[in-house]
């Protein structure tokens, strides 16, 4: 993992030791929208009208917040509207590169072998992370967003008047609902992950590893009650929690010391992750080769041999039991 500092590539990971060890993520650096009229967003600038093959996707099939941009994709039935480019799953002194692989797809857009040089190719002093997913603008040469969670809020209306499938995961009448568990499940699930294996501090280890797996009591109680995270409506939430529960017992147990309970050890969660799994068209968006691969050959300060382990045996096929809601 790397950034750009004023457009030139560094090989700085992150910096834990101003924070008493704790890892800290940084802003998205491009936050505009794309809207159905090309009219300014919530943040950005306007000028970015939903358009069939006008956005190219960047992602990786190993990272979380990419996946969630996937799953929209897949979601609203846009894989005819926008297409991808997805990175290799090994991340060295280079970062992201589109090196031959395993589920890569070349950038036949900008063309690049690196991800960092599309960046600069936006932005040439830029400074940041270089992160997936990124969304660009094939029109305007330019990125649109880095910012997972308004991405995937992008796919699911911005797109409806122009041949999107029909579907709203972030209905109106659930918003204020969904922020608020959202909000709960980035801090102490979907970061809290990262918070546990980028600690460099015991104290800093114990407080992430102690709200991660409180926060993963409190879901299981959640859904013991109802299907889903909102009741009895898949919504944004239920992907956003997704992407980190379907990588849990494969990488975060082990690699990252996650290890209090595995997702399988929660009767109600595991069910959980079944039902969304088999959610059609989900199962052709995980990839469990490329996700090992990337967490465990690259971090090496986590993994010095950079040993792929050839297991858990996971079957995300089996019969599940949310359908008795």
């Amino acid at each position: 993992m790397g950034l750009l500092i004023e457009g030139k590539w560094h090989t700085d990971w992150y910096d834990t030791k101003s924070t008493g060890g704790k890892f800290q993520r940084t802003a998205s650096g491009f936050r505009n929208w794309i809207t159905k009229d090309g009219s300014p967003g919530l943040t950005g600038k306007g000028g970015f009208k939903a358009e069939p093959d006008r956005y190219h996707l960047y992602v990786s099939l190993a990272c979380p917040w990419a996946h969630r941009a996937l799953i929209f994709r897949k979601l609203k039935g846009l894989e005819e509207l926008i297409t991808i480019s997805s990175v290799n799953s090994f991340m060295g002194d280079q970062g992201w590169t589109f090196k031959s692989g395993n589920g890569v797809i070349p950038d036949s857009v900008n063309h690049k072998s690196r991800l960092h040089e599309i960046y600069t190719k936006t932005s040439e002093n830029y400074t940041g992370r270089v992160t997936v997913p990124m969304l660009w603008d094939k029109h305007k040469d330019t990125i649109v967003s880095n910012e997972s969670s308004e991405i995937i809020r992008m796919f699911n209306s911005a797109f409806d008047d122009v041949g999107a499938a029909v579907g709203d995961f972030y209905p109106a009448d659930k918003r204020q609902e969904i922020d608020a568990i959202n909000e709960l499940i980035y801090n102490n699930v979907n970061n809290g992950v990262y918070k546990t294996g980028f600690a460099t501090t015991q104290a800093a280890y114990d407080e992430a590893v102690t709200n991660l797996f409180d926060m993963l009591e409190k879901l299981e109680q959640v859904l013991s009650g109802s299907r889903y995270l909102i009741g009895d409506q898949i919504t944004e939430a239920d992907w956003r929690l997704f992407t980190t529960l379907v990588r849990f017992d494969a990488v975060y147990v082990g690699h990252f010391k996650c290890n209090k309970k595995r997702i399988i050890d929660f009767p109600e969660l595991s069910n959980y992750v079944l039902d969304l799994y088999q959610y059609p068209g989900i199962s052709s968006t995980v990839d469990f080769e490329h996700i090992k691969a990337h967490y465990y050959a690259s971090h090496e300060n986590l993994n010095p041999s950079l040993i792929v382990p050839c297991g858990p045996k996971l079957d995300f096929d089996q019969p599940h039991n949310r359908d008795r809601f």
